[in-house]
């Protein structure tokens, strides 16, 4: 099998990897409202937190991170003996990412990807991952807004790979996911500017645990 197939199938598995909507499966798993039903509509970790169940977010957080981790760290690990590079690496984060943005399994209604790209970054480069994270946590520590955490981690995780570690293939994906992240967060920076943004672990109308909403399987 040559390397192309191959680097096609990689980036494809993640893809599939990345369409596996956590928030949408555990919510399940718990007997929580879909959490696209409810709060920000978004099925992300920040949105389950606001149903009031913190195992649940925990989960979703862990699980959405590990689904942009595992797929790099394989290639990383495996990718080089059949001849798979950096190219390769870039093209396999950047796919998870897209799957949890544009999840084949769920309609390609996904959620805004700031786990998973999280967990990407931290499987490109770990001190990259953790210099990310420290930003996200001291913006959301100080100012309790998870989507402001989030804009401020992806305006500045493509500076940090620039500025610290250089240009490649990897500097294009974050290039790329940063501003994806920014245009997902689109209708978050319209509430920030109106003040009617949600803060961190806010409980949202229909998100009790067992509620049957709209659209709740």
């Amino acid at each position: 099998m040559n390397e192309t197939l191959l680097s096609l199938l990689a980036v494809l598995a993640a893809y599939l990897i990345g369409s596996l909507s956590f928030a949408v499966i555990v919510s399940r798993v718990f007997g929580l409202a879909d959490p696209r039903s409810y709060g920000s509509k978004n099925p992300g970790a920040t949105n389950v937190l606001r149903s009031g169940n913190k195992k649940a977010a925990i989960l979703t957080l862990v699980f959405d991170a590990l689904k942009g981790v595992v797929p790099v760290l394989l290639v990383q690990f495996y990718g080089p003996r059949f001849g798979l590079g950096e190219g390769t690496v870039a093209m396999v984060g950047l796919a998870a990412f897209l799957g949890h943005l544009w999840p084949v399994f769920f309609k390609f209604e996904g959620g805004k990807g700031v786990a998973t790209a999280a967990g990407v970054l931290l499987a490109f480069n770990v001190w990259l991952g953790l210099a990310t994270l420290a930003t996200w946590i001291v913006v959301a520590f100080v100012f309790r807004y998870s989507s402001l955490a989030a804009l401020a981690a992806a305006a500045l995780a493509p500076l940090y790979q620039l500025l610290i570690w250089g240009a490649g293939p990897l500097a294009a994906a974050i290039v790329v996911m940063s501003l994806l992240l920014i245009w997902r967060h689109s209708a978050n920076i319209q509430k920030l500017l109106a003040g009617t943004e949600s803060k961190l672990g806010q409980k949202a109308h229909g998100a009790a645990p067992g509620t049957k909403t709209k659209g709740a399987k």
